[in-house]
């Protein structure tokens, strides 16, 4: 069935927004990964692998979080809560294990990489959309202004 022109318009503006929201993730995927390692002398992130690392964590939170979730309320219902914290955790175990570019050594190294990840990334998508919306609007008060 042919679509109309709303249905092709509402078609549209979901890819868009789906493509914004991927931005956003894929964004503060960097910003955790590029915290926690700023912050951690047995972390290493190769920046010549860097966008390789990003996208690939970011895939396996995104592809992860729904299994983990699934999981948890099936075996352990208790750890609900901090889903995304384990998600975030095994997310950078298969990271570094598929890719060369993600080096993280020591029990102590892993804990908190995951909680810094976890804790800059959960921020920066809260922020992130604040940014890009607060900046779209100045632009058109800019643009209707003149």
């Amino acid at each position: 069935m042919p679509a109309t022109n709303g249905t092709a318009a509402s078609t549209l503006l979901d890819v868009i927004r789906f493509l914004i929201s991927a931005a956003i993730f894929l964004a503060s995927a960097a910003i955790g990964l590029l915290a926690a390692n700023a912050a951690l002398d047995d972390m290493s992130v190769d920046a010549t692998s860097f966008i390789i690392v990003v996208v690939v964590f970011a895939a396996l939170q995104g592809v992860l979080q729904p299994f983990i979730v699934k999981m948890a309320r099936q075996y352990a219902p208790p750890l609900l809560g901090g889903i995304g914290l384990v998600t975030t955790f095994v997310s950078l175990l298969v990271t570094s294990l598929v890719t060369d570019g993600l080096q993280i050594s020591g029990f102590d190294t892993w804990v908190f990489a995951a909680l810094i990840v976890w804790i800059v990334t959960m921020i920066a998508t809260l922020l992130l959309p604040l940014i890009f919306v607060k900046r779209k609007v100045s632009e058109r008060r800019a643009s209707s202004e003149t």
